[in-house]
C-alpha cells in the first residue's frame, strides 16, 4: 500500500476530520509526506478541509 492509500484509509476510519499530525501517526507515513500528499489529494477533490488544519474524505 502507498503512502496516498495508507491516508485515504485512516480519514475513512477515522470519520471524523484530523489534523495532518494525527494521520501521520495512525497511517505510520513521514509528517511531512503527509502535508505533501494531503496538498494533492485536495486538489484531486478527495480531500477537503472542512476546518483549519483539519481534513476529511469527501463525501
Amino acid at each position: 500500500m502507498d503512502s496516498k492509500e495508507a491516508i485515504i484509509k485512516t480519514l475513512e476510519k477515522s470519520g471524523i476530520p484530523m489534523k495532518g499530525g494525527e494521520i501521520a501517526d495512525a497511517a505510520g507515513v513521514d509528517k511531512k509526506e503527509v502535508d505533501k500528499l494531503i496538498k494533492k489529494l485536495v486538489a484531486e477533490g478527495k480531500v477537503n478541509s472542512p476546518v483549519r488544519c483539519f481534513y476529511a474524505l469527501v463525501k
